[in-house]
Formats: structure tokens, C-alpha cells, sequence
């Protein structure tokens, strides 16, 4: 679909907004099914230390592309909660009527990015659990908690796969070989200075092949059991356990996760977190990156917000594969003219690309990278997660994950800031470190 195309015309892609009804249900059970039961092939998730979304079928969704694709799922959205029927007594974040989203890094990307209305959601946070049921009036007619629950089983039945042993996997050269990334590092580096740029995030691709149908099941338990501190997502064949919460929409009050500066683990010896603190928290490159992605999203979120929170240090974020500087990040959110609070999904379009995936100044950032990375990032490093229909919503960066591009192949994204003072050849151990989640899940390790 081309960037000029509207959100309401209807396409091979997309449909116009349709009229539906969502009824949610408070759910004891969703405790013990959501993790260990709902984990499937066909789910949408959105997972971090047992709590979150999991989706089944579709009721609606859209597809987008080009420099409007997050208007027009906006506008597309809008709409269908304006025409929805919405029938939701327990109003926690994430109930009621759901959308989960995925979008493309670019504007330039062929990938198509959408955000998706589910049929069946089953939602658990730390004080509740519900199920939420949306789709036609004449279909939800009448529904009870126990006609729910049977569409869900449903749903379930239709989503599950069966166990099979992983099949081997071949790790191949993507759209950029590692030569080619080790070129891209040192031409960025010499051109810093005259493109104006402080920071530039690069990222490479592999492809992993494997000689049976991939597991998403299987990968996307290995994720929640190792990554559990991390954000599971899956959203049509884009799976992964990102670190880096883009922002989160609470009644008003925006949370993001600043992820930049990375030490690999392998790399320690028995003194773990004195090494940790030596290389990464007192490293001045370090710093100098981690300032660089503070200052992108507070101008970002300065604009739209009041009452900012922002610490004076960073932390140091422990994770199996690699140690990160982190900062977490709170405001207020303002009204516009009419009294509306900007939703999770607006935040998310105003903050993307944030210097931590792009660099700084994002905009130039953005041109070099187009001109030295050499690939579609497709859905990598772009907004993942859900927006509900008071506009409450998480939505982290897709990292640390992979696009499943056939049954038995996948594509695995990593990226790195690149800095003055980088090494180019170091940069590219640590894209290996970074994809060490996705390697291990695929059992490519």
C-alpha cells in the first residue's frame, strides 16, 4: 500500500473499520493458563514476569506502510472505538477492547505494519485476570463468562501445535555480511564530523535456516523462562524479548525504559560486577552514548508532557546476555486543545525513532543510515506491543528478537551505537551478543 493510501479505504491488505462488540469477563483461571497454556504458534503476545496479553484470531486489523502508517492505524483505530459496543467492568490497562501492533522501522521498509484486534484475549496483571471476547453483535449476543470461556478453549485448540524435536539449524549471512558491517562502522565513523552526527546505530542480519518447520512455542517459552525481566512480544511471525520499554500509557502518566551502552557477559571473569561497573557505568564512551538516548527522548517527550522524572544516574540493567546502562523515564502527559490525553500509540509514533535504534541527531542519523546499513530492518527496532481503547498501552522497541519469514526460516536483527571512539571490530561481537537470546530460543547456540 502506498504512503498516500487512506486508513479507511479498504484493500487487499486492509478493510474500513468495522462495527464491533467486546465484552470482558474477570477470569481466575488466566494465572495458570496464560503463560504455560496460551504460548502458541498463532498467539499475539506480550508477556514480562508471568503478567501481560495473549491473543487469539482476528476480529479486525490493518495494514499500513509508508510515512503515514502509524496515522493511518491511528485513524483506522480511532474510528473502530467510536462505532464499538465496549462492555468492560474490571477497566485494568489491557482490558476491554485490545489492538496489538507492530511497526516498521522505516518509512521506507516493504514490510507492512499493522495493528490487529484479536478475538480472544486473555489478560493477567498483578491484582486480575480477565478474558475478553470482541466480534460482530449478533455473534456475542447474549454471552456469558462460560461462552467465553468455550470460544477461548476454541481458540486455544486452534492455535496449539504439536510438539515436535527442533530441527537443525544452519546460521547464514543476511542483507549485510560481516565484513560489510565492519566497512559501514568505519565509513560512519569518518563521517561524524561532517555529517554533523554524534552517534549512529548500525544494525546486521542473519538468517537462520532450519531443516523443519520453526517452533514458535518453543522459542517464545525459552524467551519468558530465560528473558522473564524482559517484554515477550509476538505479533504475526515477529517474535522476541525486548529489554527497552518504548514507552508505557498509564491513565495518563507516560514510563519508558532507555536502554543504551552494552557490555557483553561472556566477556567477565569471577569479579562480575566490578567489572561490569568499571566498564560500562565509569566508561566515558559509555556514558557519553547513554546521555546521547536520554536527551533524544526527554526533547521528545518534553512537547507533550509535564512534571518530567529522569535520574541523575543511570543503572546498570543485568541481563543473561549482556549488561545494559538503563534509566527509567516518567511524566505526566498533557491534553490537546480538546481535553484528549495522547495515547500509547501517539507516544509511540512521537518517540520512534529514538537515538538509542537510530542515533543523534535522529533525523540525520537516519539519512547516513539509510545511505551505509544496507538492509530492511523491516519490523526490528520499530514500535511492538498493544493499545487499548482508553488509549493505556505498552509499547517496547523490537529487539533482540526475529521475523519468521517462511516456515523454516527466520531473520535475527541486532544493532549497535557507534560513537567516536568506537571499534569497529568490537561493535561487531557485540551485534553477536545481542542476538544470543534468539540463538539460544532456535537452539542454534
Amino acid at each position: 500500500m502506498s504512503a498516500d493510501s487512506t486508513a479507511l479505504t479498504p484493500s487487499a491488505h486492509q478493510s474500513p473499520a468495522p462495527v464491533l462488540t467486546s465484552v470482558t469477563f474477570k477470569f481466575q483461571d488466566a494465572a495458570q493458563s496464560l503463560i504455560s497454556d496460551s504460548l502458541r504458534h498463532h498467539a499475539m503476545v506480550w508477556t514480562r514476569n508471568g503478567n501481560g496479553l495473549v491473543g487469539f484470531g482476528v476480529a479486525a486489523q490493518i495494514h499500513t506502510q509508508g510515512e503515514e502508517r502509524f496515522a493511518q492505524a491511528r485513524a483506522w483505530f480511532a474510528q473502530l472505538i467510536k462505532l464499538a459496543q465496549i462492555t468492560d467492568p474490571i477497566t485494568r490497562p489491557g482490558s476491554g477492547l485490545v489492538a496489538f501492533g507492530s511497526f516498521a522501522f522505516s518509512f521506507t521498509s516493504s514490510f507492512a505494519s499493522r495493528l490487529v484486534i484479536p478475538e480472544v484475549v486473555l489478560g493477567k496483571d498483578g491484582e486480575h485476570a480477565w478474558i475478553t471476547v470482541t466480534g460482530t453483535a449478533e455473534k456475542l449476543a447474549g454471552m456469558q463468562f462460560a461462552d467465553a470461556l468455550a470460544l477461548a478453549e476454541v481458540k486455544l485448540a486452534q492455535a496449539a501445535i504439536e510438539a515436535s524435536a527442533p530441527g537443525e539449524i544452519e546460521l547464514t549471512t543476511g542483507q549485510l555480511t560481516a565484513g560489510s558491517y565492519l566497512e559501514a562502522v568505519t565509513k560512519a565513523l569518518g563521517q561524524f564530523e561532517d555529517r554533523g552526527i554524534s552517534k549512529l546505530v548500525l544494525a546486521r542480519d542473519i538468517v537462520a535456516r532450519s531443516s523443519s518447520p520453526i517452533d514458535l512455542a518453543s522459542v517464545l517459552r525459552t524467551l519468558t523462562e530465560q528473558y522473564g525481566n524482559c517484554w515477550t512480544y509476538a505479533v504475526d511471525g515477529l517474535v522476541g524479548a525486548t529489554p527497552e520499554m518504548l514507552v508505557r500509557v498509564t491513565n495518563g502518566l507516560a514510563e519508558a525504559r532507555v536502554l543504551a551502552g552494552t557490555l557483553d557477559r561472556a566477556t567477565a571473569g569471577a569479579d562480575a560486577t566490578g567489572y561490569a561497573h568499571a566498564q560500562l557505568f565509569e566508561d566515558p564512551k559509555q556514558r557519553h552514548e547513554h546521555q546521547l538516548a536520554i536527551d533524544s527522548l526527554t526533547e521528545s517527550l518534553n512537547p507533550i508532557s509535564h512534571g518530567m522524572q529522569s535520574p541523575e544516574e543511570p543503572f546498570i540493567l543485568q541481563l543473561p546476555n549482556v549488561w545494559h546502562l538503563a534509566s527509567d523515564v516518567r511524566a505526566e502527559l498533557r491534553a490537546d486543545a480538546e481535553g484528549q490525553l495522547p495515547s500509547a500509540l501517539d507516544v509511540a509514533e512521537i518517540f520512534h525513532p529514538t537515538a538509542a535504534v537510530c542515533g543523534t541527531p535522529t533525523k540525520r542519523a537516519g539519512v547516513l543510515l539509510r545511505e551505509l546499513e544496507g538492509l530492511d530492518r523491516g519490523p526490528y527496532a520499530g514500535p511492538v506491543g498493544w493499545v487499548d481503547s482508553r488509549g493505556d498501552g505498552e509499547f517496547g522497541i523490537a529487539l533482540r528478537g526475529g521475523m519468521l519469514e517462511t516456515e523454516n526460516m527466520m531473520r535475527l536483527y541486532a544493532g549497535c551505537g557507534i560513537v567516536p571512539g568506537s571499534v569497529p571490530e568490537a561493535e561487531l561481537a557485540e551485534s553477536w551478543a545481542k542476538m544470543r537470546p534468539m540463538r539460544q530460543a532456535l537452539q542454534a547456540e
